[in-house]
């Protein structure tokens, strides 16, 4: 079995595969706080819950977005299932051509999404992540990640509005029905919800010309896949997404995995106990 960890900047989702097969998987608070033991006993208790074994685990593969939860997650897979885990980044193969100006700044999360979106949908696609900063990227129909857009997260802004107002309250980040609202609740999240949704159409109109006149394209096809968190509350009051598909990063990491997976004879060898009490 493989188990994936895609760390994002507020949850940890694992997944485990199996002959090549998502059989499961989680999702967790990311919690700088927290040491390799005690994840370690959370991801032990959540396999023996779904009846799995954690000595079935044959490698681990790393996606994150957060450096210091990393050691964490390495030493915890030397730990608990005695691998090297593979990390997405430099030197690790993708099958994806970056052309952004400094490669290595590109999130290994969208790396690895836009990895998943051309093997599954192919053609000229833009791939958004909903979750705490939502990300739109370009890929070409020959697997050039072009580049994209970063911007703040709807609760990010939920957050910044209720910390940076005296008088708004935190509020429950749900569609209110209507943008003519009659109270405070659902005035916020009116203009959170229906802003975002806004903001994705406007960014993925610009994108799909931007995309189709990089590759002299200009009445091509362009596919506009959701992931993340949020991605099923933005699509359904939005005209532009064609498919959400909330399993596309750990899909990813598996995919990545296949292809450099003849480079882990050396590193899937037990760990010395020294490697694993440091």
């Amino acid at each position: 079995m493989l188990l994936a960890f895609d760390v994002g900047n507020s949850n940890i989702v694992l997944g485990v595969f199996k002959d090549g097969k998502l059989i499961t998987n989680w999702r967790l608070e990311t919690d700088n706080n927290k040491s390799a033991d005690e994840y370690g006993m959370i991801v032990s208790q959540l396999f023996k819950y779904e009846g799995l074994d954690i000595a079935d685990v044959d490698d681990v593969i790393i996606s994150t977005v957060v450096p210091s939860v990393l050691y964490t997650l390495q030493h915890l897979s030397m730990k608990y299932f005695h691998k090297k885990p593979i990390v997405i980044g430099p030197g690790i193969k993708t099958g994806l051509v970056v052309k952004y100006d400094n490669p290595k700044q590109v999130g290994a999360d969208r790396i690895v999404n836009a990895v998943a979106a051309h093997a599954k949908y192919g053609g000229l696609l833009i791939v958004i992540d909903l979750g705490t900063a939502t990300t739109f990227c370009a890929i070409t129909d020959k697997a050039e990640y072009i580049g994209g857009t970063i911007a703040p997260g709807l609760k990010i802004s939920s957050e910044a509005l209720f910390e940076k107002t005296s008088k708004l309250p935190k509020v429950e980040l749900e569609e209110p029905g209507h943008v003519i609202c009659r109270n405070t609740i659902t005035s916020m999240q009116s203009g959170l919800v229906y802003g975002h949704m806004g903001m994705v159409e406007f960014i993925v109109k610009k994108m799909k010309k931007e995309l189709r006149d990089y590759c002299g394209q200009p009445d091509a096809e362009v596919k506009v896949v959701a992931t993340g968190g949020l991605a099923s509350m933005i699509a359904k009051g939005s005209d532009c997404i064609d498919y959400v598909d909330k399993m596309l990063t750990l899909e990813g990491l598996e995919m990545i995995y296949n292809k450099n997976k003849k480079n882990r004879k050396q590193d899937s060898l037990p760990c010395k106990k020294e490697e694993m009490n440091d």
